[in-house]
């Protein structure tokens, strides 16, 4: 038989799809779209492993299959190439973060390629380009200058509100802005100085500098995001992470809290996604309070959900990094309260919301006003209050809330009851929504609702508080003290942001000669000699040439990793354009993204800062969309297959798996590459992988051989279970590679890599090759004769499978259902074009390559991603026959296979004069002759 040479074939339609551009993707067609994305990868320099592609091998099946439909398919890929990987490479090896990117990139088109994907690489695009990252620069330009009008609900450019504030004033404009803007008339702001108006717009952009609350980490000398935190240090390096306050360029995405809520009732994505984002935003309805500090001019606003519970307050609390604490702190109190801060600054946002066990705090010695009673109230510091959430400062009510009971408990502080016959005590804690309130003056004998309504009215009345909705949702950070990322177009004249011209965009990174900050903190591009803008001339150029008169020095911070990848599906679309992010034509074509394939991690980052993007582009008239992507799949994980070896504790000595019997011994992962599919470790390699194992004893098994232990672990490097698809590729395929992983499992649940499974999958393939060559002079067959009811029922009925299947993203059952078809048609040793022609276009989504030669050879000069998908007929799979089973005074004799459309009189017929039927009635005549047609018959003697 002529050979499956898989390599020789992969790589030939490989070179063929790139010269041919056979997956380049149109913006001008009578075909309809449809668009499908990958979130594009970060390329790190241990390069793909197996599970990285599975997404990718997904969307490209149904991308594959949405062309065979008809459709004009936009199916590309890029980088997301900043980043702080890249950039701690570079400060160890004093290498340009640019160099070992590109290499990385090269490395990543290299796997990908090998693999198989139908990507549109004329598309591409890379975060760390210039010509890319000048449209993140001109989406924050954008955003500098927009303004959120809550009136409308929208964002607007900010020249409408300076025209507002000279014609009318502030009093009537209702914003997205800063807690504390002034009021002012018309004519106060044209008295206003150029400066002062500036700053005062700074308070409404919805892009803004303020001093926050940041997790630095002095070790990589920058800010981090809390999913970069993990255990309150840094995921990169693991170096400690403390909280300080810093100025920072951040973005008003709470703007939008409310419509990135009710956005997610028009897309379609899993709901557990939806959900984390809904919990992210955090909405909650209830009310402000303001709480006056005794003996200081100061007043303390707290937002709570359950403004019933007001008399039940016993004590506040305020976060340690809040505004209020060196103000009011008493003198003998001053000492305990700064130890505490400096101690809560250790330890991270995300560790003090997780740790509810640890109770820690300490008293101001101030007191505030209830603003009913009077009644003078401790105001305590405590970590489990945020700076960044909400006030940041509560209204503790121990009655009512678990936290506040523990902290009360635990510092002796009063504990009032307001519930009605509820006894206050830990066992006794529960929901009190629903409960009649009492000890609460004007309040006693009211239920939750309507005491709610009665002090929120009171509040109202007194000037001390108002109804409120509030999300927990915060302003997003959008500085980092890296040297890796894109430049913000602005310079400082004044001491006032102010934005390059657009038409000098892209403003590009500068040399440095490290990658760190400086000797006295300031970022990376703090050591650039030649970094500040001539306003003239319309440059960058030298620092020594800054005067504070027409050069001035430009922003040191650059933007965060979610800044490239926040709008870049847009960019797919119309990547050569230099004029605008993306034509109107082209916008106006592919819309937005169809289909997203990814990983849920992303979540509340890049998912939620998307979406927050687009629609403020939408706003604003760029987008004619309000969402980036339609229908969201998350594709779980693949978990790789860990090799143990059992070394005997306090001992150079290990023992293989089936000679342990209990001895005390230290489990040590060893690199899977050094362990075959039996599961015995090449010794030898293992010795030479590390010094100190090179004189270690070895007790092996009576065969001589070493087995390891195996456990499924998240597959990473430094579980030495990376199996790396380039050998995948090279021993089986990429199109065994791609079934296979599909095969492992449903997309979206984790499921675990092992490379014995795989040789099953390469069985399938070559038995599929088989088929359409000649058993009895090995070479290609394929014969036109009609083919038969049995070969058309297989056909039709995997085409109704295979394309419900892909439609749900049910891939794993597919490869089940290629299987059992390849296996029928073998039995029944079908030749017939009829059948083989189509059966390949229903392979080829999964099993490109191997589709695409066998096509060739049925004479097909295009490629088979150009053919239509099969029509399924419902005639092939409706039974014509039955197979009715004869029994004789109810005990089945015999089977006997009838026309279906026979009547009852043509069935006992049939039957009767069956030679059968006379041997077992033994010359008897039947008493009775029982039909039910298309199920049974019975005779009865």
């Amino acid at each position: 038989m002529s050979n499956y040479h898989f390599n020789a074939i992969e790589a030939k339609w490989q070179k063929y799809w790139a010269e041919h551009k056979t997956f380049h993707a149109e913006n001008n067609s009578e075909k309809p779209k449809y668009y499908v994305l990958d979130m594009f990868p970060y390329p790190s320099g241990a390069g793909l492993h197996v599970g990285h592609p599975l997404g990718y091998i997904a969307s490209d099946i149904y991308a594959r299959y949405k062309r065979h439909q008809g459709f004009n398919v936009l199916h590309p890929q890029g980088y997301d190439s900043f980043g702080l990987p890249a950039e701690q490479y570079a400060i160890q090896t004093d290498q340009h973060p640019r160099k070992t990117t590109e290499e990385n990139i090269a490395r990543y088109r290299e796997q990908l390629d090998k693999i198989g994907f139908s990507f549109d690489w004329s598309r591409e695009v890379r975060t760390s380009d210039p010509d890319y990252y000048k449209w993140t620069q001109w989406i924050f330009m954008q955003l500098f200058e927009s303004w959120y009008d809550k009136a409308s609900d929208k964002a607007r450019p900010i020249e409408e509100l300076r025209a507002i504030f000279s014609e009318k004033g502030s009093g009537e404009v209702q914003a997205a802005c800063d807690t504390g803007v002034r009021s002012f008339t018309a004519e106060e702001w044209k008295s206003f100085s150029e400066a002062t108006q500036q700053k005062e717009l700074l308070k409404y952009r919805l892009t803004y500098l303020a001093e926050t609350e940041v997790n630095w980490c002095p070790e990589l000398g920058t800010v981090l995001a809390n999913d970069e935190i993990v255990n309150g240090v840094s995921e990169r390096g693991g170096y400690p992470v403390v909280r300080k306050r810093m100025k920072q360029w951040s973005m008003r995405i709470t703007a939008y809290a409310q419509r990135l809520l009710d956005g997610l009732e028009s897309i379609d994505w899993p709901q557990p996604l939806k959900d984390s984002q809904t919990n992210w935003i955090g909405r909650s309805k209830g009310a402000t309070v303001t709480f006056r500090v005794k003996d200081h001019n100061e007043s303390i606003e707290v937002f709570t959900t359950r403004p019933d519970t007001i008399y039940g307050v016993s004590f506040m609390t305020l976060a340690p990094e809040h505004e209020l604490v060196p103000k009011i702190t008493t003198e003998d109190q001053k000492q305990a309260v700064q130890d505490y801060i400096e101690a809560t600054s250790k330890r991270s946002e995300r560790e003090r919301m997780a740790d509810v066990k640890t109770i820690t705090g300490v008293f101001t010695g101030a007191y505030a006003e209830h603003p009913f009673s009077g009644e003078a109230i401790p105001v305590w510091i405590g970590d489990y209050v945020l700076a960044g959430y909400g006030t940041g400062a509560v209204m503790s009510v121990p009655c009512g809330d678990q936290r506040d009971y523990d902290f009360a408990k635990h510092f002796a502080i009063p504990i009032p009851n307001i519930f009605k016959d509820v006894d206050i005590s830990e066992e006794a804690y529960s929901d009190k929504e629903h409960t009649i309130i009492t000890n609460s003056d004007f309040l006693d004998g009211l239920s939750y609702a309507e005491a709610t309504q009665r002090v929120i009215e009171a509040l109202e009345k007194k000037g001390a508080g108002e109804g409120k909705i509030n999300y927990r949702l915060r302003d997003a950070v959008f500085s980092r003290q890296r040297y890796w990322g894109e430049p913000f177009p602005v310079y400082y004249k004044d001491g006032l942001p102010q934005l390059i011209e657009e038409k000098h965009l892209p403003l590009t990174l500068p040399e440095v000669e490290k990658y760190l900050p400086t000797e006295d903190g300031e970022p990376p591009l703090g050591r650039a000699e030649v970094w500040a803008w001539d306003e003239n001339a319309g440059a960058v150029v030298s620092n020594d040439r800054i005067d504070h008169k027409t050069v001035f020095p430009l922003e040191l911070n650059t933007m965060p990793g979610w800044a490239g990848s926040s709008c870049y599906m847009f960019r797919y679309m119309d990547p050569e354009n230099n004029h605008v992010l993306v034509s109107q034509q082209a916008m106006e074509y592919w819309e937005n993204v169809d289909l997203y394939v990814g990983g849920s991690e992303h979540a509340t980052g890049h998912l939620l800062y998307s979406r927050f993007w687009v629609k403020f582009l939408y706003d604003r008239g760029v987008l004619p969309v309000a969402e980036p992507f339609k229908k969201l799949i998350n594709q779980g994980m693949i978990l790789g297959e860990s090799a143990f070896v059992y070394r005997i504790e306090g001992k150079n000595t290990f023992i293989s798996k089936g000679k342990y019997s209990g001895e005390e011994i230290q489990p040590i992962h060893a690199d899977v590459s050094f362990v075959n599919l039996q599961n015995e470790l090449d010794i030898e390699s293992f010795k030479a992988w590390r010094p100190e194992f090179a004189d270690a004893i070895f007790i092996t098994e009576e065969d001589g051989s070493f087995k390891v232990a195996r456990e499924v672990e998240k597959m990473s490097k430094s579980k030495y279970n990376v199996v790396n698809p380039d050998d995948i590729c090279s021993q089986y395929g990429a199109d065994t590679l791609r079934m296979y992983e599909m095969f492992l499992g449903p997309l979206e649940q984790a499921k675990p890599w092992n490379t014995a499974g795989i040789t099953g999958v390469h069985g399938f393939l070559k038995k599929l090759w088989k088929l359409y060559h000649s058993s009895s002079n090995d070479t290609f067959f394929v014969s036109e004769e009609q083919a038969t009811k049995e070969n058309l029922k297989t056909l039709h009925k995997t085409i109704k499978k295979v394309r419900e299947d892909i439609e749900n993203f049910s891939f794993n059952t597919s490869v089940s259902t290629f299987m059992i078809a390849v296996n029928e048609l073998t039995a029944q040793k079908c030749t017939s074009r009829e059948i083989l022609e189509p059966l390949l276009i229903l392979i080829s989504p999964y099993a490109p390559h191997i589709a695409e030669e066998l096509w060739e050879k049925l004479g097909h000069s295009k490629s088979i991603s150009t053919a239509s998908f099969p029509k399924f007929e419902p005639s092939h799979l409706v039974e014509s026959t039955k197979e009715y089973p004869i029994s004789f005074n109810g005990k089945m004799r015999f089977t006997l296979e009838l026309p279906l459309d026979l009547s009852k009189d043509a069935i006992e017929a049939a039957v009767m004069s069956h030679e059968r039927t006379a041997h077992y009635l033994e010359g008897r005549s039947p008493k009775k002759v029982i039909i039910v047609p298309g199920k049974i018959v019975n005779i009865v003697g």
